[in-house]
């Protein structure tokens, strides 16, 4: 799957990527990157109000899962479970959140789980950035349901 096709997945399918103006700069089975402008996300302050800034950080780990179950011919729902999230500086200007994986071990039990069980959970982590500053993290857990 590459940048536009995850992009228009995106805006058809989650209506709040497109309405937050997400823009898919990345998209691999190890690694997704996704930007959002601060015009439409913006709160009182001038900065990244806190629900978009979670949000693009949950959508990038969202879709790092997407891809990778879409790559192996898996259609599951995708779910978050629950998440910690940490705003460690203000974004004054378009932010983005990156999620890597690359644990090939974990990915294999996962996807056993799944197909075992029809149900899996596995924990991803989102770095947001600004200005090529970490601004906050996410960590959550994601479910899989066949």
């Amino acid at each position: 799957m590459n940048n536009h096709e995850l992009q228009d997945y995106l805006y058809e399918h989650i209506p709040l990527s497109k309405a937050m103006q997400v823009s898919v700069l990345e998209a691999s089975p190890t690694k997704i990157k996704l930007s959002a402008p601060l015009a439409p996300n913006i709160n009182h302050r001038e900065t990244v109000f806190g629900g978009s800034a979670s949000a693009l950080a949950i959508l990038s780990a969202w879709s790092l899962l997407h891809v990778r179950t879409t790559m192996q011919g898996i259609s599951a729902r995708l779910v978050i479970q629950e998440n910690d999230m940490r705003y460690d500086l203000p974004m004054l200007d378009e932010f983005s959140a990156i999620c890597e994986f690359d644990d090939q071990l974990l990915w294999d039990k996962f996807i056993k789980l799944l197909q075992r069980k029809g149900k899996a959970r596995i924990r991803l982590s989102a770095i947001l950035t600004c200005q090529s500053q970490q601004t906050g993290s996410l960590s959550g857990h994601f479910v899989a349901l066949l």
